[in-house]
């Protein structure tokens, strides 16, 4: 079989939960379409209760869909249940394991779970690319937080799954670590891994994915790559030193969207389609403001994400 065209696949996928006594039904996804491009490494955003969650479970098996469809590696996870689910490896949020294993005997039973082959299987060579080499015989109840959560990307690794979900794996971590982390998942994407992530560091999505969906109420907003999706907010905000501080906005630059920040720079909201950062520039001379230096600041992630989820609430 050839590799496929998406590592994820998902074509009105909803999940509904029925009515409980006095609990409402409750719509956790209602619809979706998403499809992941093989070899990417994708964001998948959202607030808490967005439905992120629920679609991960579903395709780890450990929830059931109301209705529609999904594929994982080309594989249909009703049509082929074990096949599917052995092509990803999960990482959740929350850290659960033994604490009375060590990580070498956590990582062999979780092979053994997967029928990887004791020729095959390649513990020692992952906990080392984590950094748990030295820790390998230590129990799991003695190691760090941080250490655990590498461990946890350790475990889902033994299969060699071609698709790896990142369920919050920051979640709680160093800055360190976060830095180790990444650049571990950067090696498993250069080494031809799918990569999807959820994450609350919206940062983190700008810097490292592909492509990003936004997910809100059950619903997705928006799927396109990265740039796109930033350029989509024409916001745009230009900082002027001037020679000498100000210390109100010029009676001349009152109809623009303009502030003075305490050390005295002049800063102007302005949307780039409708107003040029040369045409600005002339008003500002106009009013008797000597530029000493200026920067423009494009939206951020962070910025599109809270127009989009604000605007879908």
């Amino acid at each position: 079989m050839s590799d496929p065209d998406y590592a994820i696949e998902a074509i009105g996928l909803t999940k509904t939960y029925r009515a409980v006594g006095k609990l409402p039904e409750m719509h956790a996804l209602k619809e979706i379409d998403l499809k992941i491009g093989r070899g990417s490494i994708f964001g998948l955003l959202g607030p808490n209760g967005a439905g992120k969650s629920t679609f991960i479970n579903i395709l780890a098996g450990l929830v059931t869909k109301t209705s529609g469809t999904a594929k994982i590696w080309g594989l249909d996870i009703d049509q082929h249940p074990r096949s599917s689910r052995a092509a990803i490896g999960v990482v959740n949020q929350e850290i659960a394991m033994d604490p009375f294993f060590t990580p070498i005997q956590a990582l062999e039973l979780q092979a053994g779970y997967y029928g990887v082959p004791r020729s095959e299987r390649r513990s020692i060579e992952i906990l080392a690319a984590v950094g748990l080499e030295d820790k390998k015989d230590a129990y799991v109840r003695q190691l760090s937080g941080g250490m655990k959560r590498r461990l946890m990307v350790a475990k889902a690794l033994v299969h060699t799954p071609p698709v790896l979900i990142l369920d919050e794996p920051t979640a709680g971590v160093d800055v360190e670590l976060r830095r180790s982390l990444w650049a571990y998942v950067r090696e498993l994407h250069d080494r031809g891994t799918t990569i999807i992530l959820t994450t609350h560091y919206l940062e983190e999505a700008e810097e490292l994915c592909d492509e990003i969906a936004i997910i809100s109420h059950g619903e997705v907003l928006t799927q396109e790559p990265t740039p796109q999706l930033l350029s989509r907010l024409d916001r745009r905000l230009l900082k002027i030193t001037p020679h000498e501080s100000l210390s109100a906005v010029p009676a001349a630059l009152r109809g623009l969207d303009a502030e003075v920040t305490e050390d005295g720079t002049l800063v102007i909201a302005f949307r780039n389609s409708e107003t040029g950062i040369g045409r600005l520039l002339d008003q500002v001379r106009e009013a008797g403001i000597r530029v000493a230096d200026l920067s423009t600041e494009q939206p951020n992630l962070e910025d599109v994400f809270i127009a989009m989820t604000t605007e879908a609430a």
